[in-house]
């Protein structure tokens, strides 16, 4: 199972990837590890593009082992979430705004997703989160 967890620079997705991937015991890629990893900083709208589908690329490789997998970046557009394909989507809408002002202006909040967080969850809401994730998919 290929699972997203999107929103905008500093709503909390790292936080929320990082403890959900423990909770589902799975793996979990970074948008800005694997950025760096490549050397590839470029957030131009083809560049964006191209993050999405390096994302898909090393989610698809653990899918195809059997692996389920959570890769946390901001995914702002229609066209990056269309080109990532996840299984499921968690939408981190816990902020209006972003520290980057271009990414701000390309940012289109998902009109399909499947969980949606408002608020910085307890331990407690990330384990009941990863459960209805389990739940609704194949984990």
């Amino acid at each position: 199972m290929k699972i997203l967890v999107m929103g905008l620079p500093g709503s909390g997705k790292t936080y929320l990837a990082e403890r959900l991937a423990k909770k589902i015991d799975c793996g979990w890629f970074n948008a800005d590890t694997l950025r760096g990893m490549v050397k590839d900083w470029d957030f131009s709208e083809e560049g964006r593009v191209r993050q999405s589908q390096r994302m898909s690329t090393f989610a698809d490789f653990e899918e195809s082992h059997d692996r389920n997998i959570i890769c946390d970046f901001i995914c702002p557009t229609e066209e990056t979430r269309r080109e990532f394909d996840a299984d499921v989507v968690v939408w981190v809408n816990t902020i209006k705004k972003g520290r980057f002002q271009n990414t701000n202006n390309v940012f289109v909040p998902p009109k399909k997703y499947d969980f949606e967080v408002t608020q910085k969850l307890s331990d407690d809401e990330i384990s009941q989160l990863a459960k209805d994730i389990i739940d609704k998919g194949t984990v």
